[in-house]
């Protein structure tokens, strides 16, 4: 993992991985935008219609706070889902420079397939966590029990998310699941490694470029199953 960090981080500066890093944030950023301005317009609107116009602008400001507050908790769902949709073109420059041979041999992923791998990402860290929320407010009394159970869990759901995008390049759809029975281990150290990338302030930012540039290199060194 350290060897494929050190070459993720080396090609952060290659045009194509740039051009998905300034992608990527953008999308997310219009996207937070766009849920925090939703946020506000909803609750003031409701409150206004049942309490006056004064109280649908606190609910507004409040609902608005709230948003920015919850997107700490959305960003990693909703970075991992937009880069997945663009992961495709990271995976391609890695593969450019290391792997030209399994390049040669590639299927792109179309963006299509990508939107429904990134929806399907963001889909499966929403519902997971928020099935798992009772639990992590049960764990807050033992003070790190929390931090520990969703660092697991979300290692385990990056790992697929990361190993389906580089595999989705060179396995027909059919063979995906066998592929993950016999990769389970890889694919979770895997993604603990990006959860750990994503957990670091200004790091965070770059981690799920980099996670997907990683999930590149393990693909390709991995030993066979």
């Amino acid at each position: 993992m350290l060897s494929a960090l050190a070459l993720s981080i080396a090609q952060l500066h290659d045009p194509p991985v740039r051009r998905v890093l300034f992608k990527s944030l953008a999308l997310t950023l219009v996207i937070f935008v766009a849920i925090g301005v939703g946020a506000w317009a909803g609750a003031r609107a409701l409150v206004a219609a049942g309490f006056g116009a004064g109280w649908g602008e606190v609910a507004g400001l409040g609902a608005a706070l709230l948003a920015i507050a919850g997107a700490w908790l959305l960003f990693r769902a909703v970075a991992v889902a937009v880069v997945g949709i663009f992961a495709d073109e990271v995976i391609a420059a890695v593969e450019a420079r290391h792997y030209p041979a399994a390049l040669s041999k590639a299927r792109p992923v179309s963006f299509a397939r990508g939107m429904r791998m990134g929806l399907g990402s963001a889909g499966r860290a929403i519902g997971v966590n928020l099935l798992l929320s009772p639990l992590y407010l049960l764990l807050l009394v033992t003070g790190v029990g929390t931090a520990i159970v969703f660092f697991l869990v979300n290692g385990w759901l990056l790992g697929r998310d990361l190993g389906d995008m580089v595999a989705a390049r060179h396995l027909p759809p059919a063979a995906m699941r066998g592929w993950r029975a016999t990769t389970g281990g890889g694919r979770y150290l895997l993604g603990l490694a990006g959860t750990g990338l994503l957990l670091l302030p200004l790091v965070n930012l770059v981690a799920p470029v980099l996670a997907a540039a990683m999930a590149t290199h393990w693909y390709h060194k991995r030993k066979p199953a």
